[in-house]
């Protein structure tokens, strides 16, 4: 792999007292877009950590669109909705296999990887990242990149926010916001422990897109300081990546029932499988019950 690629796209923004919703937004998904841009060709050269860095890009694009909702989706939306889901399969597969070959070379799992998978893993994350090539170099990719942009810039849902007379402040609107979102985080989440993988990693996404809003409006835009939201993105951030890493355990774990000692050999797990599963499922229970505590001096509760 080719060294991991480390390009800023972050653009300055108007101070976020001269922002409106729309503005705010536009703010965000630029960023998005120009992140996207910037890990294009290096992505096509095989960085895996540039394809990392694209799908980052993507997921805070979409959490940005769901946090406006009501003000930016349209009908041009749900058509680049369909396609950034095609493209982004492409850049979940390759990602997959690059996060499963580092687990295989790691010392504790190499000689259990060898044994019980073989070289498939490789082989798949040939065949993926081709795959990934192909769709990043072709004219559909080019289209959608350039769509989004246009759609950002001037699509159908800036005009009807235009038309709007009462348009509802920022900040108003995003403290209103975050609480719905943190609160149904709450809710969801205290049946984390009894959750099957696939809820779990649905969890995962809507814990991972409140981290990322909370990022956009403490760096994007800055409506607040970091240190003033930081009570809610650390927690956040570590929940999400202790399922992150959890999930990831377990497909790796997988991979030996399709491996050449499937049959002859019953130890499929790797080496402290079980000890590790129990380690980040009880740090993602630890991040909820920080994320759940009460909001006294929050700047959410303060402006609600």
């Amino acid at each position: 792999m080719a060294a991991p690629t480390r390009k800023s796209s972050r653009r300055k923004v108007p101070a976020a007292a001269s922002l409106d919703c729309a503005t705010a937004f536009q703010a965000m998904a630029r960023d998005c877009v120009a992140a996207i841009e910037a890990h294009h060709s290096s992505a096509c050269a095989g960085d895996a950590e540039a394809v990392h860095q694209i799908r980052i890009a993507i997921t805070r694009l979409r959490a940005a669109v769901a946090f406006f909702a009501p003000i930016v989706v349209d009908a041009e939306w749900l058509r680049l909705k369909k396609e950034i889901a095609w493209l982004n399969g492409a850049l979940g597969a390759a990602r997959d296999s690059d996060v499963l070959v580092e687990y295989a070379r790691h010392k504790r799992y190499r000689a259990w990887a060898q044994r019980m998978i073989g070289e498939q893993l490789d082989q798949r994350q040939m065949r993926d990242h081709r795959q990934l090539v192909r769709c990043l170099r072709s004219v559909r990719t080019q289209h959608l990149i350039l769509a989004m942009a246009d759609w950002i810039r001037q699509g159908p849902w800036l005009a009807r926010w235009q038309r709007c007379k009462d348009a509802e402040a920022l900040q108003i609107y995003c403290v209103r916001e975050l609480n719905r979102w943190h609160g149904r985080l709450v809710r969801r989440g205290r049946r984390l422990k009894a959750l099957d993988a696939s809820r779990r990693h649905r969890l995962r996404i809507k814990f991972k897109r409140f981290r990322y809003m909370l990022e956009a409006l403490t760096e994007t835009v800055s409506l607040w300081g970091r240190n003033e939201l930081h009570h809610l993105h650390r927690p956040a951030k570590r929940l999400q990546r202790a399922l992150g890493d959890l999930r990831d355990l377990q497909r790796f774990a997988s991979l030996a029932d399709d491996g050449p000692q499937a049959k002859k050999d019953k130890a499929k797990k790797p080496p402290g499988y079980r000890r590790r599963k129990e380690k980040l499922l009880g740090a993602a229970l630890a991040s909820h019950r920080d994320i759940t505590k009460p909001l006294l001096g929050s700047v959410l509760q303060i402006s609600a």
